[in-house]
């Protein structure tokens, strides 16, 4: 298998014309494969999928307060927040743009059953006249509220978080210019990182370098707080705090960060903290961490499943199997999605089988760490899925400090 590596001054162009027109259509696609008459969606990663609209992201995450309708055949209509229209009067592949009908208590109150039958007679509405005769709509993200007024309208509802991660799978040239743009940001935040990185700096100090590079750059938010040190590092998941960095202790951190475009850099790294040179039991998770990223990015190429990849996968050492990672491999866009792999004795979860195509992008996932263990390793790398293989996105190396 032929791997590719990515030039880390790359500097691509993105055409938003283009990029904005095929996520549409890949939209639509789905829709007519699947029969359903429009989606309504809600999640405001969606919402940027379709119409390329932001507006207050991390707030609507948590407040339905604006909403697109994209009809298989027939219009795309943008709900907005009140006073917030003229964020989309430039966009070209927006229909109409509405003020829309929350229901939420924080914004209706009391009123919330009224409002939520207004908003659902609205969008009935809207099928009504472009569906043709077809009542089924796709949502992605309802409360029991909405969808209840939806279906009062005889109205059928399908999984339109399904439907938008089918049609977010595989990604155009323009997105994976603008992705390789959001990877270059979060590893120039990364470099600031490692550059601040000595004995006496606060986890929260070293984190927010991140934060300041990518929003500097263009970017969005971090949708988690993954940086941890020494004994914090073992369990994984433990969020980034006051911490005092020491001399000769790993620090762990997963960047899990929206950069520009909208687009996700999710890769992770493990470092030494001052000038120690590091310990045979650190050089050993770290050294299995790699093994494993590399076992399991060898399998990548197209049309191989992921329960083929859970089946090949990197078989870790028995001593590090009680605190495996979830996650072998996981999709990269917008957001994290499609497709998932998961180490073979997590497949009664329930993950989806999907063959890998030419367009993915994934992030490779490892942790390592001993159970009652001193410290804890965790890596990551973002690849394209190339037609010979796999091409790395990220660039940054993973054992700078451990010479």
């Amino acid at each position: 298998m032929k791997v590719q590596r990515a030039a880390p001054d790359i500097k691509p162009s993105v055409n938003l014309d283009e990029m904005r027109a095929y996520r549409l259509d890949r939209l639509r696609q789905e829709l007519s494969r699947r029969d359903i008459a429009a989606a309504l969606l809600f999640d405001p990663v969606n919402i940027r999928y379709a119409v390329d609209c932001t507006n207050m992201q991390v707030w609507t995450l948590h407040n339905p307060a604006r909403y697109v309708f994209v009809a298989a055949s027939g219009p795309v209509i943008l709900w907005e927040i009140h006073g917030a229209e003229h964020l989309a009067r430039d966009l070209p592949l927006i229909t109409d743009i509405r003020v829309g009908t929350p229901w939420f208590h924080f914004a209706a109150g009391d009123q919330s059953v009224a409002k939520a039958k207004e908003f659902a007679a609205e969008i009935a509405d809207e099928i009504r006249l472009h569906g043709g005769g077809n009542r089924r709509i796709a949502v992605d993200r309802v409360d029991t509220t909405g969808t209840f007024s939806l279906l009062a309208e005889g109205l059928t509802i399908e999984d339109g978080m399904a439907l938008a991660e089918a049609a977010r799978v595989i990604k155009s040239a323009d997105e994976i210019a603008a992705m390789r743009i959001a990877v270059a940001a979060c590893e120039e935040g990364v470099r600031r990182m490692r550059a601040a990185l000595r004995p006496g700096i606060t986890e929260n100090a070293l984190w927010s370098l991140l934060h300041q590079a990518n929003i500097e750059l263009g970017g969005e938010w971090i949708m988690t707080r993954l940086l941890a040190s020494g004994q914090r590092t073992n369990p994984w998941y433990q969020e980034c705090g006051a911490k005092i960095l020491e001399e000769g202790e790993i620090v762990s951190f997963d960047t899990d960060l929206v950069g520009p475009f909208g687009y996700v850099c999710d890769i992770s790294r493990a470092w030494i903290c001052g000038e120690t040179r590091p310990e045979d039991r650190q050089r050993e998770l770290l050294s299995v961490s790699k093994d494993q990223i590399e076992h399991n990015r060898a399998l990548l190429r197209p049309g191989v499943s992921t329960v083929e990849i859970s089946e090949k996968s990197f078989r870790m050492p028995e001593k590090f199997v009680p605190q495996e990672y979830l996650g072998l491999i996981h999709g990269v866009g917008l957001g994290d999605e499609h497709p998932v792999a998961v180490p073979a004795k997590f497949a009664h979860r329930g993950v989806k089988n999907t063959v890998l195509q030419p367009g993915m992008t994934v992030s490779i996932e490892s942790y390592v760490g001993e159970v009652g263990g001193l410290e804890g390793v965790k890596l990551e790398e973002q690849v394209l899925i190339t037609e010979a293989g796999s091409e790395a996105l990220s660039t940054y190396p993973t054992d700078e400090t451990w010479t």
